[in-house]
């Protein structure tokens, strides 16, 4: 069986790099619908669909399951953003039930330590699965943690910190906000291929595609950019295209 970063990569040289973020308002009804929609729609666009924390909860397993095989009939990857961190039993228990809903990766908060990261990537890995941490978030907000100096072996910044696991660790990407290019392009330098990039906040948040890709960003996450949009697949069709550097 091929491992996530592979099938991620595969579909990717095909549709392009963007992977739609179905971040919809919790209040959204419909959800379960109007997220098969989406992906039959933009699915010529897009090489994987990220679903977030709390528009998991209102859907039933039986829901969950029938987005990801309608995702995986379309040959996209599907990401479970939960931001995991715990123990380990803990993890193991929640992300054997991610992969019984058909999830392909999850997105997991390194702050759980190296040792119980190593653990979640190696119980990941054996199953065909994919695990992605944060290193540098988007949000405006998030700048203040994650710039925080640190000092364990030697002074560093808590993202870079979360780097050098993430490569110990052997992870499949990490995240690192769009919003913040300069701080890509010293991910990347350091990960060469040894793990992928994924950059959200492009668009609403304020990132450039075109910018983010040049400075080393593998793959995009969108979502607003992308659903409030008057033409979700004209906008989809443009990333798609500066995805692949045009």
């Amino acid at each position: 069986m091929a491992t996530f970063k592979t099938r991620l990569s595969q579909i990717s040289k095909i549709n392009g790099k963007v992977i739609l973020a179905n971040d919809y308002d919790f209040s959204v009804k419909n959800l379960e619908s109007k997220t098969i929609q989406n992906i039959k729609q933009l699915h010529p666009f897009l090489c994987g669909i990220k679903l977030n924390f709390h528009l998991l909860l209102p859907l039933s397993g039986k829901e969950i399951l029938k987005i990801n095989k309608t995702a995986h009939k379309y040959g996209l990857q599907t990401i479970a953003d939960i931001k995991l961190n715990d123990i380990g039993n803990t993890n193991r228990v929640t992300t054997e039930h991610l992969w019984n809903l058909g999830f392909d990766a999850v997105i997991a908060n390194p702050i759980m330590g190296l040792d119980s990261l190593k653990n979640l990537v190696q119980s990941a890995h054996k199953n065909g699965k994919g695990v992605i941490t944060l290193c540098h978030m988007s949000a405006p907000e998030a700048k203040l943690s994650y710039d925080m100096e640190i000092k364990m072996e030697k002074k560093q910044q808590l993202y870079e910190l979360f780097l050098n696991w993430a490569l110990t660790a052997k992870v499949d990407g990490i995240v690192v906000g769009a919003t913040f290019p300069k701080i890509i392009q010293h991910c990347s330098k350091k990960a060469g291929k040894n793990l992928s990039i994924f950059s959200p906040g492009v668009g609403t948040q304020g990132g450039s595609a075109s910018e983010v890709i040049s400075s080393g960003t593998n793959y995009l996450i969108v979502g607003r950019t992308i659903l409030n949009s008057k033409n979700p697949i004209q906008v989809a069709k443009e990333l798609q295209l500066q995805s692949f550097g045009k």
